[in-house]
């Protein structure tokens, strides 16, 4: 599968002109492209698809969303590392 996954901000820099973010996708980090979403913040949850961030998210939906990866054990998987990454 390929799903979008929602995740926290926790670091914004610039990549050689490209605007990147680190993002907490409930204690696996991720560093993905901003390019879609230049009004994100530190702090904001977005949309993740394929290492772009695609979209704001509330952070609500974002815990929801990260529950159900979680309940049907598929997080991991969406995020492209092992079960040992998570902990």
């Amino acid at each position: 599968m390929c799903l979008a996954v929602p995740g926290r901000i926790t670091e914004i820099r610039d990549d050689r002109g490209t605007r990147m973010a680190t993002i907490d996708f409930d204690g696996i980090r991720k560093d993905v492209c901003l390019d879609f979403v230049p009004e994100i913040e530190v702090g904001d949850y977005a949309i993740v698809h394929v290492g772009f961030a695609i979209s704001r998210v509330d952070e609500e939906s974002a815990m929801e969303s990260l529950r159900l990866f979680r309940t049907m054990g598929t997080l991991e998987e969406e995020l492209g590392v092992g079960p040992e990454a998570a902990s």
